[in-house]
């Protein structure tokens, strides 16, 4: 394995200048990333460095500073025309989207533009932080899972004979040089898609859970959209909210919401049998257990998001069997925060409230995760916004999209076999840099005009039957709102049942 690249990497919180000096930081616990083992210096700076050397010092409020950077990333050279691009991974797009949850942002769809005789008057984003290292918890695991691959009694199949010099250089939890650029081509593409809402006036309101690699995505987020417009309008992260206090862009406030993992154990057992059996022969006297399997499957995606580059992990295994991962992906999820458990949706309930009250332009209704000192203050949680912008992580969004529901499922999925048209793929729901986008239109009908409600996930319209939508996806406000009726009801009971809760 190479060592890392010289590149740009996201900037801690923890650096003076991370946050700008106006953004309002509740809670005092906001979590700072560790150093990745194994490097002579911290690993930091924060943002698309050649980007921000070209284009002006606008960025420089946002606390980004240039290091050298390597060939990995080349921006475009005409900024002004031109989106940024994402690195590329070197790896098959039916690969990457094989790592669920883990796999890179990819639009699911062609954005769709409203109907003619509508005009989009108010955007709520709610998007997911970009690709990062694994948590302390998996390094933890997938490290004895490594080690055990190494006591192999020889490595001289091709396909592992780089085990025998391989070295751990992973960070944990922190945002990776290609999640700050996901995140910065966001801001861009969002600027360019919605640009005839913003004027100087009207800058997006934004806000960010307090995990760190959530707060540097927003940062870039910010710097991408800034970027697009050449820092004439350069929206600033307004609100971190501690994820050790009420927050409805997190998933942390109900006890009573336990993993459930006896489907997926049962298909993890099913599908890893024969890549056990195969991995036998290649590596004499290795014994792992399903579990390690999906850890070594995991570190193909995110070494590859760290390095930009393959990891020679990823050869292990083949694209079926990717996908079979993924499936084990998806049913952790819906068995955690999905619809496969009793607790999952209620998390969602407390967003979705706030939604509501963007859309109509009165005050939170809700007494489940929002912070009330917080949704109470126009400084905090303005009504009078035509673009808002929250950052999230991928269980809380799996959460909101039940809350709404949205990715219905008329039974759970299988934990037998793979079903390829199935709605529940977390790389298509929740993968690094995910977006849900809640497109308020106003429309001319007959007698008059009307709002209306339209949701994108990934840039695919979502079908909102739920509240009376056609093709173009569109629902009547009124309707829509009326179809909240879990969210506006507190989680229907749910939320008392969680336990006891932050405050």
């Amino acid at each position: 394995m190479p060592s890392k690249p010289e590149h740009y990497l996201p900037l801690s919180t923890a650096d003076n200048g991370a946050v700008d000096a106006d953004t309002s930081i509740y809670g005092s616990n906001i979590q700072h990333p560790r150093q990745a083992p194994g490097r002579g210096r911290r690993l930091r700076i924060g943002i698309w460095v050649s980007l921000a050397l070209l284009i002006s010092v606008g960025f420089w409020g946002y606390g980004y500073r240039p290091i050298r950077c390597s060939s990995a990333f080349r921006p475009n050279s005409d900024l002004q025309n031109a989106a940024p691009t994402v690195p590329s991974l070197g790896l098959k797009k039916k690969i990457q989207q094989g790592w669920g949850p883990y796999s890179p942002y990819f639009p699911s769809a062609k954005y769709s533009t409203p109907p003619v005789n509508c005009d989009i008057i108010q955007v709520n984003l709610l998007q997911r932080h970009g690709a990062r290292y694994p948590t302390a918890k998996a390094s933890e695991d997938i490290q004895k899972s490594v080690k055990k691959l190494r006591k192999a009694k020889h490595h001289k199949h091709k396909s592992v004979k780089f085990l025998e010099n391989y070295k751990w250089n992973l960070g944990q939890d922190d945002l990776v040089p290609f999640g700050a650029a996901q995140s910065f081509e966001a801001g861009w593409v969002h600027f360019k898609r919605y640009e005839h809402l913003i004027d100087e006036g009207n800058l997006p309101f934004v806000r960010a859970s307090g995990a760190d690699r959530v707060i540097m995505s927003a940062l870039n987020w910010t710097a991408g959209f800034a970027a697009a417009n050449k820092q004439v309008y350069t929206p600033k992260l307004s609100v971190i909210i501690s994820e050790t206090a009420n927050d409805t862009l997190d998933n942390a406030m109900c006890p009573a919401c336990e993993r459930s993992v006896v489907d997926a154990d049962a298909w993890r057992a099913k599908f890893t049998v024969p890549i056990e059996h195969r991995l036998k022969k290649t590596l004499p006297g290795v014994k792992l257990s399903p579990s390690d399997i999906t850890n070594i499957m995991s570190l193909c995606a995110f070494e590859t998001v760290a390095y930009e580059e393959p990891s020679p992990f990823c050869g292990m295994f083949t694209t079926h069997e990717f996908q079979s991962y993924e499936h084990d992906e998806g049913l952790k999820k819906y068995y955690y925060t999905g619809y496969g458990n009793e607790f999952g949706r209620v998390q969602g309930v407390g967003y979705v409230n706030e939604l509501l009250a963007r859309l109509t332009g009165t005050p939170v209704d809700d007494h489940t995760q929002t912070n009330s000192t917080l949704d109470l203050s126009p400084e905090t949680f303005p009504l009078n916004r035509t673009f808002y912008a929250d950052f999230s992580h991928d269980n809380t969004m799996v959460a909101i999209y039940g809350a709404l529901g949205l990715f219905p499922q008329k039974q759970a999925p299988s934990n037998s076999k793979i079903e390829h048209h199935r709605t529940w793929r977390m790389s298509r729901l929740v993968p690094f840099s995910s977006r849900m986008t809640t497109e308020k239109l106003q429309c001319n009908v007959p007698g008059g005009t009307k709002d209306f409600v339209r949701i994108l996930v990934n840039d695919v319209v979502q079908p909102l039957g739920f509240c009376g939508a056609g093709d173009d996806g569109l629902c009547e406000l009124e309707a829509f709102v009326a179809s909240q009726a879990y969210a506006r009801g507190g989680g229907g009971g749910d939320w008392e049942k969680c336990g006891t809760v932050l405050q």
